[in-house]
């Protein structure tokens, strides 16, 4: 029996790589991801790896994919948690859950924030399954859906739709890096959680 037969115990080594890798991001970051310990810990040749990633860089980004699938369903909770309202302040709490969501992901899992939103990637792939959180949205694809339930309540001109995800996405995600990496990483974090929610209602009332 090889070496790798008698460690490796899981049925979808793919599966138990990424898992691996979730977990190095976790601690890390992105930089963290590394072939040959996400192989270690899956219990496995590094040789193994190469049969269904091409290199470092593929498991990377099948990485980033899966934690932008946890923040999919960090932003997914808290759209859940929105009481019934009218048409206009519904659609503004679930925008504004949305934007809590990620920043409270940020937060609380750092490294999975950065693996998720830092490695080099592109709009095609914003509304890829993988990416997707347990109601099968991705955390691109449920803002722009709350932008549209924001324009059919009347509260966000049609004229103004457009590319509105780009201006939220923009204020969140900048203040969430300037935490997490930034001049603000230093701040206290009820102050830190204040100024999200600011920021937070700020784009709101932006857009």
């Amino acid at each position: 029996m090889s070496a790798e037969r008698a460690t490796y115990r899981h049925g979808d080594l793919r599966q138990a790589l990424v898992e691996a890798g979730i977990a190095l991001a976790r601690e890390g970051g992105p930089d963290a991801v590394v072939l040959r310990e996400a192989t270690r810990r899956a219990g496995v040749s590094p040789n193994a790896a190469y049969r269904h990633f091409a290199d470092r860089a593929d498991l990377v980004a099948a990485v980033s994919d899966s934690s932008q699938s946890l923040a999919a369903a960090a932003i997914e909770a808290e759209l859940a948690a929105v009481p019934s309202a009218p048409g206009i302040e519904r659609a503004e709490a679930r925008l504004r859950a949305v934007g809590i969501g990620y920043l409270r992901f940020a937060r609380d899992e750092p490294g999975l924030f950065r693996t998720a939103f830092s490695v080099p990637t592109d709009l095609d792939r914003a509304f890829s399954p993988e990416r997707s959180g347990p109601g099968g949205g991705t955390p691109f694809g449920l803002l722009a859906g709350v932008l549209d339930e924001l324009t059919a309540s009347g509260a966000l001109p049609a004229e103004r739709r457009p590319a509105a995800e780009m201006l939220a996405w923009s204020a969140v995600h900048g203040f969430a890096m300037l935490v997490l990496e930034g001049p603000l990483r230093g701040l206290d974090p009820d102050m830190a959680t204040a100024v999200g929610r600011r920021v937070v209602e700020m784009a709101i009332r932006g857009i």
